[in-house]
This record gives C-alpha cells, structure tokens and sequence, in this order.
C-alpha cells in the first residue's frame, strides 16, 4: 500500500517582479529541505528573496496548522520544499516618450509565487521492491575498450591550396 504524502501550499499573487527572476531565487531553493531553503532564501540577494522567505514560512505555517486540525503528525524537520514556481501575473502596459513627439510602449510583469511543502517519505514506511534476479552479465567482446583517437592532418601550405581548389 503506497503511503500518499500530503502537500501544503502558499501563494503570493500580483508580485511586482519579473517571473524569470523570481524564478532564479525559487530555482536555487527547489528540492531542498525547509531549514535549508529558508537560510538560503535569507541570504539571497535579490530584491524578491525576502518575499519568497515570507512565502516559505508561511507554507510552513500552513503546514503545521493543518496538521494540528486534522490530527495528523507532522514533522517540521522532514519538511522539503516540493514545488515552486512563478507564473505570469497581469502586465501593465506603459508608455515610455521617444523622439520627435513619439511614444515607446513597454510592459511591467508580475508574478504569481507558488510555493509547495511536503513531508520526505520515511525511512520506515517506504515499501521496498524485492531485488530482482541477478542476470549474468553479457560480455562485450572488445565492445568494452576505449576506440583508438584519430590523428588529425596537419595543416599545411599543401593542405590549403588543395582545399582553395
């Protein structure tokens, strides 16, 4: 029987960041235990890691608030930042002045921030595969050995005036 793990989830809309640069701080936090992801947000310096530290706290809020309302244990130190992602928000369109009475319009992105939470599989409750049956291994027969390099020509006076040709 697969044990499901549960997910916890924060989100922050309407950021005013770029999602691609939201996404370097979130890409250096994905995968990594809540301890670790929340020094490593702390430390960032990028205008949006302080909100993203705010976020990944308040996952882990979320998480142990549930937890205490469903009845569930929950172990904080287990806790592994499972997903974070940065969607596009609404742009807004403005209009920058140009030459001669011109106008160039540009566009400010935001962001929405989604952070998710989820408890790392214990050790005692993952069920294990049974080892397959060793199969003998297959020889290689001289497929095994590293093939041998390839001198390159040098190129000469000769060389070149064969390929002008």
């Amino acid at each position: 029987m697969a044990v499901e793990t549960k997910e916890y989830r924060a989100e922050a809309k309407f950021q005013r960041v770029s999602p691609q640069k939201a996404r370097l701080v979130l890409d250096l936090i994905k995968g990594l235990g809540v301890e670790k992801a929340l020094e490593t947000a702390a430390f960032t310096k990028k205008r949006i890691a302080p909100v993203i530290h705010k976020l990944l706290t308040s996952a882990v809020d979320n998480a142990m608030y549930v937890a205490g309302e469903q009845g569930t244990d929950l172990d904080v130190d287990n806790l592994y930042v499972k997903l974070a992602l940065a969607n596009d928000g609404p742009r807004m369109k403005r209009i920058r002045p140009a030459p001669m009475g011109r106008a160039f319009r540009y566009q400010r992105r935001m962001a929405h921030i989604v952070i998710a939470v989820a408890e790392r599989k214990r050790a005692g409750l993952v069920e294990t595969a049974e080892p397959e049956a060793a199969a003998p291994k297959k020889r290689l027969l001289g497929r095994g050995a590293p093939a041998k390099k390839k001198t390159v020509a040098k190129k000469t006076a000769k060389n070149w005036k064969k390929a002008a040709k």
